[in-house]
Order: structure tokens, then sequence, then C-alpha cells
């Protein structure tokens, strides 16, 4: 850790993660200060900020952000987000446990198949209606919504952005997600939803009138551009096989839904202008100052000063080594974002590996992407598809605090990982 520098880049982080924690001031204006602090103090510069891959901006997860914002606005247009709302509710009879189970199923699948944050960007609108029609309080549903995703997202390579960061170092293949981690994912689904059944008991009050009035619509008529409709999902399952043959084209996610933007945007007959206006432009910026708070960490030396600890505490040990990291990763990966920890602890991880022979299955590089992908869980700025969410729920006026995201948080990624923790002892160690 290079000289004062660390300790002054360790007191901005800290502070600001106490001004986003107390919310005294605005989330988006803490990380922007924070980040113009971090430049301020020389703990980072505007080459690293800006142009570095391993420590500053992550152009492609704001692009790609951007790109899927504006399809999901030009979708918003056409009524299909009322008509899944109606759907969804009348497949669970107006039941609220049963349409949130239903949401945590549909998210957690999606989010394997897609990523979590384009999931979230997806399903979080017709979410948003649902409670409307019913008289449901939004947080519960909106929470587990995003807890559901970045449980999903584990189960591919492409499902959490960290999971492509492991697969590029480790050499590991999409179907080696699918084989060593999809099983534990649905595992993990369902031991949600049992946790969700008792976090939010209180919030599944049935309104007989309410619920008897959804029953009684008819989901075609939500339907108001059917030709935009049909633009739109045209346009979107183009982005999402761009999405799935990634190994092939080698395009980034950002790169196809940007052209997938544009593209429906150019064929469309909205205007330009109204689809920007639906992009969640302080999540944007949110992310950009987090991104930048991180890279001065990154910079200085602390957080490859704690992963080195980490190393050092593993020793040869995989069994224990790989409890370590799933452990420490799920705790750190709920304090600093879980892209910027996997890139710094992914050459580390490498390390242990080799020193060991890898002779249990890749199990340490499981670990990594248990402990980051569900860590993601424990706080509201975890994950990348939390922040996005709080900035939806903000937006529409039901805005979720810090705190009553965290409270839930916490307790899931404490039983998920509790989980992950036995299922990587039994498969790869006690029955190996």
């Amino acid at each position: 850790m290079s000289d004062w520098h660390g300790w002054a880049a360790i007191a901005v982080f800290a502070g600001t993660y106490a001004l986003i924690i107390s919310e005294r001031i605005h989330r988006v204006a803490a990380a922007l200060g924070g980040a113009g602090l971090m430049l301020a103090i020389g703990a980072t510069d505007d080459r690293s900020a800006f142009y570095s891959e391993g420590s500053g901006i992550d152009w492609n997860v704001i692009f790609l952000l951007l790109g899927m914002m504006m399809i999901v606005g030009v979708l918003k247009k056409t009524g299909m987000f009322e008509y899944l709302a109606i759907w969804s509710v009348k497949k669970a009879r107006a039941k609220p446990f049963r349409v949130m189970a239903m949401l945590i199923v549909i998210t957690a699948v999606a989010s394997a198949l897609l990523d979590n944050v384009t999931t979230v960007l997806l399903i979080a609108p017709v979410t948003l209606l649902i409670c409307e029609r019913l008289a449901l309080p939004v947080a519960p549903y909106l929470i587990a919504e995003v807890l559901a995703s970045n449980v999903g997202g584990t189960a591919t390579l492409v499902g959490d952005p960290p999971n492509i960061i492991i697969a590029s170092r480790a050499g590991l293949t999409f179907n080696d997600f699918l084989v060593h981690l999809a099983p534990l994912s649905a595992l993990l689904t369902l031991v949600l939803i049992a946790l969700c059944r008792f976090l939010f008991r209180k919030s599944f009050v049935y309104d007989e009138q309410r619920a008897t009035e959804v029953m009684e619509l008819d989901e075609k008529e939500a339907i108001r551009d059917r030709r935009l409709l049909v633009q739109g999902l045209a346009v979107l399952a183009l982005v999402i096989v761009g999405f799935v043959l990634h190994p092939v084209l080698h395009y980034e996610p950002s790169i196809v839904a940007l052209l997938g933007a544009g593209l429906l945007i150019a064929v469309s007959t909205v205007e330009t202008g109204e689809v920007l206006k639906e992009v969640e432009w302080p999540t944007l910026a949110f992310f950009a100052g987090l991104f930048i708070m991180i890279g001065g960490l990154i910079d200085t030396g602390v957080i490859g000063e704690v992963s080195k600890a980490l190393a050092n505490a593993v020793g040869d040990k995989e069994l224990g080594g790989s409890m370590l990291i799933l452990g420490a990763s799920g705790i750190l990966s709920g304090v600093v974002d879980n892209i910027p920890y996997v890139a710094t602890m992914a050459p580390i991880t490498s390390d242990l590996v080799h020193s060991m022979g890898g002779s249990t299955q890749h199990v340490m590089w499981w670990a990594l992407a248990l402990g980051a992908d569900l860590g993601g869980n424990a706080t509201a700025i975890g994950a990348s598809a939390n922040v996005v969410v709080l900035g939806i729920a903000e937006r529409n006026r039901t805005p979720i605090s810090f705190w009553q995201f965290t409270k839930y948080g916490l307790v899931v990624t404490a039983a998920t990982l509790a989980v992950a923790a036995a299922y990587l002892w039994l498969r790869y160690f006690a029955l190996a």
C-alpha cells in the first residue's frame, strides 16, 4: 500500500460509505463527491479513472445499462408490462405470496439466461404494476426480485459479470458453470422463497375486492401498440441471442445492447428524446462514482493488500482455503462492488489453484464465484442489480432505503452462503 495515499483512500471510501448508509445526502451526491475526493488526493488520476480497464469506470457496465434502459423505455410504451402483470397475477390467483414466489422463479431463471441487471430492468416495471393493482407494498417484492436475480445469476457464465471474469482467468466454459453451479442455484432459489415467506410475512395482505377486479381483466386489452411491441420484442430477442453468442461473436454485452437500442429507435416511430427520458441517469452517475472510488482503493494497493492477506491465510489447505475465500468474498462483495473485487482476486486465486495442483475440480474458483455473487445480496450497493432497482424504486416515488434493503439482504446472504459452504464441502471433499 503506497504511503499516505492508501490511508487517505480508505478514509474517503469509509466516509462516503457512511454517508450512503446514513442517507443524510443523496447516494449519487455521496458517490460523486467521494470520486472527486479520490481524484483530489491523488489516490487515482484521470487516466486511471476514465481509461484503465483494471481500476477505472467499467464502461461496459455503464453502456450495457444505458442500452437496456432505452430498450425497456420503448417496450414500456407498448403496454407489454401491463399485460405481463395481469397475466402473472391471474396465474397466481392474485394470492400475494404466490405472486412473489412466481416473480422470484421468473427472475432467477431469466437472470441465468440473460444477466441479473437486464433481468431486473425488465421485471421491475411488471412488479410495480402488480403491486399497484393489488394494493401491495412495493419494497418487499422489489427486494425479493433483486435477491433472486443475484441467486439466479450464479448459475451460468453470463448470469453475473464476475462469472465472466472468472471464466476468462480459469479457462472455464459455459457448460462448466452449468454443471457445477446451476444445481446449487436452483436449490438456493427454493431457499430464498422459503426465507421470503418468513421475512415478508406482514406484506402478504389479500385484498379480495382488488383481486376480483384483476381476475376479471383481459390482459390482451392492455397492449396499446402491437406494431411497436413486435418491433421491440424482435430487437430484444436479437439482443438476447447476441448475449448468448458472446463466445462466438466476441461482441461485449454493452455493444450488443447499444446496437439493439439504436436499431429499435431507428425502425420505430418513437422519439429519441422520449426514450432518453426513461434512462435512469442518476443510477449511471452513481455507478461511475462508485467505480472511481474503488479504483482509488485498487491503485493505492488497498484491495491488493487485503487479497494478499487472504492468500497468506489460505496457505496450502484446499478445504480451509475454499471456505475462507467463500466467506471473505461474501463479506467483501457486500461492501465493495463484486466486479472490481473479483478482478483483483482472480490472479491471486489462480496462483493458489496452481500451487495446489487444482485437484478438486476448480473448487477454489467456485468458492470465489459463489462468494462474490451471493455476497452481492448483503447490502444495497453490493451488486449492480441492487443499485438499478433502488434507482427504479426512487423514480417511481417508492424509495427503498439502504437499511431497508440491507436488513433483508444480510439474512439471505448468510443463509445462502451457509448452504453454498455445505454444497462445496459435500460435492468436492466429502463425496469426491
